[in-house]
């Protein structure tokens, strides 16, 4: 079936198939009900990829991404895909698990679909990659890994006040037996979290006792973390997590050992997707602005500002899910 068909059917121009199945122009309700009563009634698909080899335009976003498991991610998107939706574009989205080799072939794969823009929103990123996409003519986002390169658009976060912030909370109410929860901890920006963390307790060495653990990025990677970090018989009043995700998996452990949040166990996440303010008690979290980067992602690939880096701070959000231990101890730097 072609775009003829469907004007036979519909009983109407080619032209004003064309105008309603790209939503532009201005056709009467009634006739554009008519073409799309007609283009579903002949399985009529518009072919965009020969759209766009024929005019060298394309309304396709791409957006690459980690782990699709994690809500962070599907935020991004959803804002991304509405901005893209509202702007007649629409957006084509994959994850990679993590894995760098997925994420290379990913990237090829991408370019070679002709879009009109890339985002790739991952932490396992290397400089090699991101040489070879700043080369590239097609306008390319980037989210928080490497140095800038011309020719891209980073959007970075500030990854280490927020943490630094949600660290000093926990010692400011006493807590001196803190523990890190993370995921592939040697990737940019969860390194970054993690060597935060680090970087405050050992201030206060030998004052301040830690442990790292680390699981799969998900529910069940915070539990796998909490049981191996009360398996080596560490007691930890507070527990610090690189995100929401495995923060909701540790607290579902801590139950699971008898231990109350915050009563006997401070907990924090990062990133305060929807679920840290659902679960109970609700989560002390750094709250990273999802909707802003999904707009800011659309407006930058298909805009034609000159390439530059945005920088973006994360807000404390102090919830339920943190407390003060009863007998605080003195702690100096």
């Amino acid at each position: 079936m072609n775009l003829a068909d469907v004007a036979r059917r519909a009983g109407v121009s080619t032209a004003t198939v064309s105008r309603v199945m790209n939503n532009i122009g201005v056709v009467r309700e009634e006739t554009r009900l008519r073409v799309t009563r007609a283009a579903e009634e002949l399985r009529y698909y518009p072919n965009f990829h020969a759209r766009a080899l024929a005019g060298g335009d394309s309304r396709m976003i791409g957006l690459i991404v980690s782990n699709l498991e994690n809500p962070f991610f599907l935020d991004i998107f959803r804002s991304l895909e509405a901005a893209a939706h509202d702007a007649d574009y629409e957006v084509l989205i994959t994850n990679t698990g993590y894995r760098s080799e997925r994420l290379h072939a990913l990237v090829r794969l991408m370019i070679g679909r002709r879009l009109s823009g890339l985002a790739v929103v991952v932490s396992e990123m290397d400089e090699a990659l991101l040489d070879e996409l700043a080369h590239h003519e097609l306008p390319i986002v980037v989210y928080d890994v490497g140095s800038t390169r011309r020719g891209l658009v980073h959007i970075n976060v500030d990854y280490r006040a927020g943490m630094q912030r949600l660290v000093s909370h926990l010692v400011e109410l006493g807590h001196r037996r803190l523990a890190f929860v993370g995921h592939h901890t040697t990737l940019g920006p969860l390194q970054d979290r993690k060597e935060t963390f680090l970087e405050i307790v050992r201030q206060f060495s030998p004052a301040i006792e830690y442990r790292t653990a680390t699981g799969a990025d998900g529910f069940s990677g915070g539990r796998e973390a909490v049981r191996a970090i009360f398996g080596e018989g560490f007691q930890p009043t507070a527990i610090v997590c690189v995100n929401d995700f495995m923060a909701a998996g540790a607290m579902r452990e801590l139950r699971a050992l008898n231990l109350r949040v915050p009563e006997d166990v401070s907990l924090t996440g990062f990133d305060d997707i929807e679920l840290a303010d659902i679960i109970s008690p609700p989560l002390t979290t750094s709250h990273i602005p999802r909707d802003l980067i999904g707009r800011l992602i659309f407006e930058s690939l298909t805009s034609t500002p000159q390439p530059r880096e945005i920088l973006l701070t994360p807000t404390f959000v102090p919830r339920g899910s943190t407390a003060a231990i009863l007998q605080p101890s003195c702690v100096s730097s």
